[in-house]
C-alpha cells in the first residue's frame, strides 16, 4: 500500500513541476504589456541601427530594441534601413575607396548585397550630422552584423542584471528587388532564423515587414516565431484584407500612428493581435495613443516614454 501512495504523491510532484515548468515558458514568451521599442536602437539619440543605439536604448528603460536587417555578399546578417549606403549618414574615409563621398546621386550603387562585410566596415555611419535628428550623439561606427548586435546586447542585460529585452527585426526585402539588393525571401528568411536560432533567442524575437511574401515563409516553416504586419500610411487595406494577404493571424499589427483610431484597436484585439504604431516622436500623440489603449509603441525617442 504503502509503495503506491508513494507512487501517487510522486506523480503529483511531477505533474506539479511540469506545469511549473510550461507556465516559466510560457510566460518567458509573453511579450510586455505594453512594448516601448526603441526605433533602429533610439535613432533621435544615437546613429541608427548601430550597438551603441542598442545600448543607449536598453538604459534608456525599452522593453524591444527594433531594428532593420539586410544581407551582404558573404551571406552575413547587418544592421542597416537601406540596403545600401545612405548618403546622409554615411561618410567614407580618407583612402578607402576611389570615390571621395556618398552621394543622393550615388547611394544605390553603394550595394550592400554587393559587398563583403570586411567592405562595409570601412564605411563610416555615425560622425555626418543628421539633418532631422540634431540631437544625435556623434561617433565613428560602422553598421554591425546582427550576431554582433546579439552578443553585446544580451552581454550588457547580464552585466547590468537586468531582464533580456525583446528583438523586433525587420527584414528589407520588396518583390522588384530580389536578386538585385537583397537575396530571394526563402534564403532571407534561412540566414536570419540560424542566426537566430543558434543564439537560442528565438523566445524574444519578432519579425516584422512590409513585404509579407518573408512573413509567409517564416509562418510556414516556424509557426511559433512572432510576427508582426507592418502597414505603411498610404496602404488603404483594412485589417481583414492583410490577414487575408498574409494567410495566418499575425501576433502584431503594426502600421503608421496616423492609421490608428478606436475601431482599428477593438478589431485587432477582437482577434488577439496586438496593436503596435510606428514611428511615434512626439509626447502628446504617445500619451494620446496609450490613452487610447495600443500595446505598445515603436519611437526614434524611447527617453519621451520616462
Amino acid at each position: 500500500m504503502n509503495y503506491f501512495k508513494n507512487r501517487a504523491r510522486l506523480f503529483i510532484v511531477v505533474t506539479i513541476l511540469i506545469s511549473c515548468h510550461v507556465t516559466k515558458k510560457i510566460e518567458k514568451q509573453m511579450l510586455p504589456v505594453f512594448d516601448i521599442e526603441g526605433h533602429r536602437g533610439c535613432r533621435g539619440l544615437m546613429p541608427e541601427n548601430t550597438i551603441p543605439a542598442m545600448v543607449k536604448a536598453i538604459d534608456i528603460g525599452v522593453t524591444t530594441l527594433e531594428m532593420d536587417a539586410v544581407i551582404t555578399n558573404d551571406k552575413q546578417v547587418i544592421l542597416s534601413h537601406e540596403p545600401f549606403f545612405n548618403h546622409e549618414i554615411s561618410t567614407l574615409m580618407p583612402g578607402t575607396y576611389a570615390q571621395s563621398e556618398i552621394s543622393i546621386a550615388n547611394e544605390r550603387s553603394w550595394n550592400i548585397y554587393k559587398m563583403n562585410y570586411e567592405e562595409v566596415k570601412k564605411i563610416d555611419v555615425g560622425s555626418r550630422i543628421h539633418p532631422r535628428f540634431p540631437q544625435q550623439e556623434k561617433l565613428f561606427v560602422f553598421k554591425p552584423r546582427l550576431i554582433d548586435v546579439i552578443d553585446s546586447v544580451e552581454n550588457y542585460c547580464l552585466q547590468k542584471k537586468i531582464p533580456p529585452v525583446f528583438y523586433n527585426i525587420e527584414t528589407k526585402t520588396n518583390p522588384a528587388t530580389d536578386g538585385i539588393f537583397h537575396p530571394a525571401p526563402e534564403e532571407f528568411i534561412d540566414l536570419l532564423m540560424k542566426l537566430i536560432l543558434k543564439k537560442g533567442i528565438q523566445d524574444r524575437v519578432i519579425i516584422q515587414s512590409f513585404d509579407y511574401r518573408t512573413l509567409k515563409i517564416l509562418h510556414r516553416q516556424y509557426p511559433e516565431m512572432k510576427t508582426a504586419a507592418l502597414v505603411e500610411d498610404h496602404d488603404k487595406k483594412s485589417l481583414e484584407e492583410h490577414i487575408r494577404e498574409l494567410g495566418f493571424v499575425p501576433t502584431i499589427y503594426s502600421p503608421h500612428y496616423s492609421l490608428v483610431n478606436e475601431s482599428l484597436l477593438s478589431d485587432c484585439h477582437g482577434k488577439h493581435i496586438k496593436l503596435i504604431p510606428w514611428t511615434v516622436n512626439d509626447v502628446t500623440t504617445i500619451e494620446k495613443l496609450r490613452t487610447m489603449g495600443v500595446d505598445g509603441i515603436i519611437s526614434d525617442y524611447p527617453n519621451f516614454f520616462h
